[in-house]
Parts: structure tokens; C-alpha cells; sequence
């Protein structure tokens, strides 16, 4: 792997897809916008957003344990996440995936976390998505051959 220049050090994966992230994206170009978390709460883990249709959300809701902050836009809603929930996993279509969590503009806060983070649990998140569209957890797939 190629390292940085005169440095002797290498660049991992986690490094590059990190620097790649930090790019502006194409969304943020079409009036999307990274969304303010509610005033009090903090990003520690910085911010993603995990999109299903708008039909979805009501079914997804009652399987989490706990619920962060939502936003919906009229045709989906957005469960905020920790950045980089994504790591090694496919979210079930019909979710979207958005690394930095750009919203639309016309996304409204329709679920606020009950502590000081905004953040819906991904794990949690997924197998609920998994169950309400039907899909097999990407772990629990047979392998290839």
C-alpha cells in the first residue's frame, strides 16, 4: 500500500475511507444540508443518517430499544447514527446510507433522543429494518463459494 510521502508511514483502510467521507458530496450540491442535532445534545461519535420510505418508520419504531433522533422529510425518515455504521455492513434496501448525514431541507425533527446524544443505536436499527423489508441479516447469509 502506498504510504505518505517521506513519512514511513502507511495509510490503512480506515484512514482512506475516512478521507474519502470527508469530501464534499454531490447530495450537499443538490440542497441537501448536514443537519443541526437539537441544541444540548453533542455528536461524540460524529454523524450519520440511515433513510427508509416514510412508510417504513412506523413499523421500525416500536422494534428499537431505544430511539434517537428522527427526522422526516415527507417521503422517508432519517434515524441519525454514530459515523461509520456502515463498517463492514450492507443496510437492507430500501434503506440509503448517508455518511455525514445530509438532510434534505424540508427534513423536520419528529423524534428527539432522550439523552444528550442523537443517536439511534445501528445494530439494533438494522435488524429492524432487516425484519420490516424482509431481509436475512447479512450475517446470517450462506456464504459462496
Amino acid at each position: 500500500m502506498n504510504g505518505i510521502p517521506g513519512s514511513g508511514q502507511s495509510l490503512g483502510l480506515d484512514t482512506l475511507v475516512r478521507l474519502q467521507r470527508g469530501r464534499p458530496s454531490a447530495a450537499a450540491a443538490d440542497g441537501d444540508r448536514r443537519h443541526p442535532v437539537p441544541e444540548g445534545m453533542t455528536t461524540p461519535l460524529g454523524c450519520d443518517a440511515v433513510a427508509v420510505p416514510a412508510r417504513l418508520g412506523p413499523l421500525v419504531i416500536p422494534r428499537l430499544p431505544r430511539v434517537g433522533c428522527v427526522y422526516a422529510d415527507g417521503t422517508r425518515w432519517w434515524w441519525i447514527v454514530p459515523s461509520d455504521s456502515d463498517y463492514a455492513l450492507s443496510w437492507p434496501a430500501p434503506a440509503h446510507y448517508s455518511p455525514g448525514a445530509p438532510l434534505p431541507g424540508a427534513a423536520r425533527l419528529i423524534h428527539r433522543s432522550a439523552g444528550t446524544v442523537p443517536y439511534t443505536p445501528p445494530i439494533p436499527l438494522y435488524l429492524a429494518l432487516c425484519r420490516v423489508t424482509g431481509t436475512t441479516p447479512e450475517w446470517s447469509r450462506p456464504l459462496s463459494a
